[in-house]
């Protein structure tokens, strides 16, 4: 099938979050373009509309642009030098120039006042309309080639669509074959790796208590210097929340080449600021003080009652058992699952809400400031594509959008130059 004879003046390849703001930026500052938005599936904004449990998390109240880099586990040095362009407090602006505030959770994470992600979804697709974006759904990228000054863009519909400008915001793709087409442009790979997800411990006798989460807890990798602090939540399956989470982005290449099997050491009590030494100090304590009081009735730790008669249970100490009778090996026993707990990991499961993929498109290949490629004129890159990954609480969304705005702007000028 042969192009079309009017090309677009710019084409998207995804209709996520980057995808959009991409275009629609695009549209208002030149809106007498034809802008077309590519996308593979028969919805858009799809990860938008799941994002933190239907709300979605916007952004995050970080406003140092100095440790914001620091959330990234790959592509900091990229998003160190696009953040001076469109930060997090011109995210906050552009929304609420369009009449959505978002507001701040205690965590730092921001979400629109309503709740609710269609409120997000609904200004994105007001501003599409506003200036006359086009969408085609159900058509996947099959191939692109640079011809002369245009792009031909070659669908999985069959069509083949021309382009002064294409920019690639179509999200992380899991397999490296997936990228050939981009190599074909001269452009390297990062080896995809998932990003965020929670570990599987099947059979552990723990994921019985399914559903319990402790505020802070510390996990880390054996044998590496990887931890994280944060809230933990017990699943039916093994462990996830934020400290879960953040570990396994920043875990992601090494936890790859484990294939999933390794072993974490969890300080339940480190919110509490205990360690093995004072715990011990605290029992001996105790124990002389209150003597005849049952530990199954003791509220020593502010943990949930029935995370504490586990781990009671674990270490062989049965009701009514008191102070004075404590065996000196239960008591070694309960101090090492409270504050150096391990657990054998065996698997993962994405986390659906704020799968990330890490790897991509070589940063060291686009140009920072323009998100243009450096090897390609005209081609233009936004969101996950790249090999650049937040952690969770807002920070992937926030690169979403700086590097959607941030493409917007060069596509625009520079067409301007030309003119």
């Amino acid at each position: 099938m042969s192009p079309s004879t009017d090309p677009y003046d710019l084409v998207v390849i995804g209709g996520g979050a980057a995808g959009f703001f991409t275009a629609v930026n695009t549209a208002r500052l030149q809106p007498h373009w034809k802008i077309l938005v590519v996308e593979k599936t028969g919805k858009l904004l799809s990860k938008v509309k799941v994002s933190g449990g239907g709300r979605c998390n916007v952004t995050h109240a970080c406003f140092d642009k100095k440790e914001f880099p620091l959330y990234y586990p790959r592509g900091a040095s990229l998003v160190k030098r696009y953040i001076h362009q469109f930060f997090t407090t011109d995210t906050i602006d552009w929304f609420q120039q369009r009449g959505v505030h978002l507001k701040k959770e205690n965590d730092g994470r921001m979400f629109p006042d309503t709740d609710d992600s269609q409120t997000i979804i609904d200004v994105l697709l007001r501003e599409a309309s506003r200036y006359g974006v086009e969408f085609q759904l159900h058509a996947g990228l099959v191939g692109i080639k640079k011809n002369q000054n245009k792009f031909d863009i070659q669908l999985s519909n069959g069509k083949i669509i021309e382009a002064l400008h294409c920019c690639l915001a179509c999200g992380g793709l899991n397999k490296e074959s997936s990228f050939d087409w981009l190599r074909q442009l001269g452009h390297s790979i990062i080896k995809p790796a998932p990003s965020l997800f929670t570990f599987n411990c099947p059979g552990h006798t723990l994921i019985g208590l399914m559903g319990i989460s402790v505020p802070v807890v510390k996990v880390k990798i054996s044998g590496t210097k990887l931890e994280q602090t944060g809230p933990v939540l017990i699943t039916h399956w093994g462990l996830s929340g934020p400290a879960v989470l953040r570990l396994s982005a920043w875990g992601a290449r090494l936890l790859q080449e484990k294939e999933y099997r390794f072993t974490i050491q969890l300080n339940w009590l480190e919110g509490e600021g205990w360690n093995a030494a004072s715990v011990l100090s605290y029992f001996e304590q105790h124990r002389q003080e209150h003597p005849s009081q049952q530990l199954t009735n003791s509220r020593m730790f502010q943990l949930p009652q029935r995370l504490w008669d586990y781990f009671l249970t674990e270490s062989g100490i049965a009701p009514p058992i008191r102070f004075a009778e404590l065996k000196k090996k239960d008591e070694n026993k309960l101090i090492k699952l409270l504050t150096d707990m391990t657990m054998e990991i065996n698997g993962k499961t994405t986390f659906k809400e704020e799968f990330v993929t890490a790897g991509g498109v070589d940063c060291t290949e686009i140009d920072a400031m323009a998100m243009q490629s450096k090897l390609v004129p005209d081609l233009y890159f936004a969101g996950e594509i790249m090999d650049v990954d937040g952690i969770t609480g807002g920070f992937n969304f926030q690169h979403a959008w700086s590097s959607g705005y941030l493409a917007a702007l060069s596509i625009a000028t520079k067409k301007d130059q030309f003119n």
